[in-house]
């Protein structure tokens, strides 16, 4: 099992089975929202119980996803597809190890200019999907 939470606790969970490996979102989006690149995993919405959501607000910052927040103290936690059955979850909200790493980066023409990726990670321009956010 995993868990994970906002800064202030106002929002915390727990996964119950398996997390896909990560991808790092260099949309605009992304970046306003996380102030550089969102890192998430995801996981079926049915393996994730919230075990406190006082603070869980959701923003539709798109025709086609929301994006889950802390009202409290501003943590960016989800990102949810409509239509799917699974989120995606902020890497930066899960307790440590989470034995999980980047192994690709998407949106990769928006990324900011005011850095260079040179992991080697598989690089894409858009975000198809098959990169399991």
């Amino acid at each position: 099992m995993q868990r994970g939470s906002c800064l202030c606790g106002a929002v915390a969970f727990e996964i119950t089975g398996p997390l896909r490996p990560a991808i790092a979102c260099h949309c605009r989006q992304c970046r306003i929202t996380s102030g550089h690149f969102w890192a998430a995993t995801s996981a079926p919405d049915d393996e994730i119980t919230f075990t406190c959501d006082d603070g869980l607000r959701w923003y539709q910052s798109s025709d086609t996803a929301k994006r889950g927040f802390c009202d409290q103290c501003g943590s960016s936690l989800f990102w949810k597809p409509e239509g799917q059955d699974r989120t995606a979850i902020a890497m930066g909200v899960l307790e440590e190890p989470s034995g999980l790493r980047v192994e690709s980066h998407v949106f990769v023409e928006d990324k900011g200019a005011y850095y260079q990726i040179e992991d080697g990670l598989p690089q894409h321009q858009q975000f198809s999907g098959a990169e399991d956010a």
